[in-house]
């Protein structure tokens, strides 16, 4: 079978499910088009793309701009590894920095790979800057965080799928409730080997739970406080999602660690980064991180592309307005049906809680109908469903998706 042969749906299933590992349960739709924010699937039908690749594709599908600066880039040059300089990665560099207000930028390809990196950097800082004993520092985490899969990231989750039968775990980490600054503050009070906090400013596959106002503000002090790094996951939440170019935005909190990914390049190609100020990033020296595609040319054309289109677009602005319309009108339909229990979010990243317990399929067959009506969202924790389109939606594209969404939970 030629790699450039149509496969029907099925057919395409049947690949993946004899060839693929099984490490996802995807819905059964096999998409060969995207544009904008619409998909289609191998068959011509159309939907709209409620996803958005779980927030990568905050720009668009195939954003002309992107893809011309990965096309022309990749006609030239793809990789070079880092064991030589390209004439593309700085200039990325300093756009990203200048842009979001740090020193440095470390890149790497993938939001896990991103976390990983952080981690080690607030390690390494502790031990040479904070004077904690080697081998001894903490880091404060989140119960039902999400910052990745790896086996680092997984010995500090509550996932019971995603950390069972991987281990013996990491050490080095405290859990402590999500949105609760009295416990925050306990274990800060409580032990002077503490690193850094490491927080998702909402928690987006819990099921997009957003923090009281002012938690982000007042843990960020806290940390200031007694001499701890605020590492900020915006890997889901950045890139204008949450109405702000990123989620902290919303109560002026600059990080001392920030771990970008997904929409920093647009959905195009893998690209992450970890960004720091010159206190923190100059601990780390030749040899101590790496990666072979890290901050190729490819990487970082995209990525200037990806965030000149955000900018150029207003796309923040955008994902505010639409979110206030989508909210407000959800919230109004859940108070006459019975099954939607309640609508949360901020910007164009929300979730909507289905009023049945988790081990129920009720969320899984209404993303199924709300398929075969044209529209495709995917729940989360079972009973949550997560919307999160491109944030290139007009509001009329929007007022047509909340019809949908509303004519299908009525169908229920």
């Amino acid at each position: 079978m030629a790699v450039l042969d149509k496969l029907t749906s099925k057919e395409a299933i049947e690949l993946e499910n004899k060839y693929g590992a099984h490490n996802y349960h995807p819905l059964p739709v096999v998409l060969s088009k995207g544009e904008g924010v619409y998909v289609w699937d191998a068959e011509g039908k159309k939907y709209y793309d409620f996803l958005s690749a779980y927030s990568a594709v905050n720009q668009g599908h195939c954003h002309p701009k992107i893809v011309e600066a990965m096309v022309n880039q990749a006609q030239k040059l793809t990789l070079t590894s880092r064991a030589f300089y390209n004439d593309v990665l700085g200039k990325y560099e300093k756009f990203a920095t200048e842009l979001f207000g740090f020193d440095k930028l470390l890149p790497m390809n993938t939001g896990a790979e991103a976390v990983e990196t952080a981690l080690k950097i607030a390690r390494k800082w502790a031990y040479e800057v904070k004077g904690i004993k080697e081998n001894k520092a903490d880091i404060i985490v989140c119960e039902n965080n999400f910052h990745g899969r790896t086996t680092t990231i997984i010995s500090f989750s509550n996932d019971p799928v995603a950390r069972k039968n991987f281990g013996p775990y990491t050490k080095g980490f405290i859990k402590i409730e999500y949105d609760n600054l009295q416990e925050l503050q306990e274990v800060l009070e409580s032990s002077n080997n503490i690193a850094a906090f490491l927080v998702e400013p909402i928690q987006g596959e819990a099921g997009v739970y957003v923090p009281s106002e002012g938690y982000l503000a007042a843990a960020k002090k806290m940390c200031a406080d007694y001499n701890v790094l605020f590492i900020a996951d915006e890997v889901q939440t950045g890139i204008a999602r949450t109405g702000k170019m990123l989620a902290v935005d919303h109560e002026n909190v600059q990080p001392d660690i920030l771990i970008l990914g997904k929409a920093l390049s647009g959905g195009a190609y893998p690209v992450s980064a970890v960004l720091a100020n010159n206190s923190i990033m100059d601990v780390i020296g030749p040899g101590n991180h790496g990666s072979t595609f890290g901050g190729n040319p490819v990487a970082a054309a995209v990525a200037i592309a990806a965030l000149e289109v955000v900018a150029d677009e207003k796309l923040a602005d955008n994902a505010e307005a639409l979110g206030v319309i989508f909210r407000a009108e959800l919230t109004e339909f859940c108070k006459n049906n019975y099954l939607v229990e309640s609508v949360r979010g901020k910007g164009l990243l929300n979730a909507i809680l289905i009023n049945d317990s988790e081990d129920s399929s009720t969320a899984w067959d209404i993303c199924m109908k709300l398929k075969e009506n044209g529209l495709l969202a995917k729940p989360t924790h079972g009973n949550i469903i997560r919307f999160a389109p491109p944030l290139v939606m007009n509001e009329e594209q929007l007022m047509d998706c909340i019809s949908i969404i509303k004519k299908t939970i009525s169908e229920f």
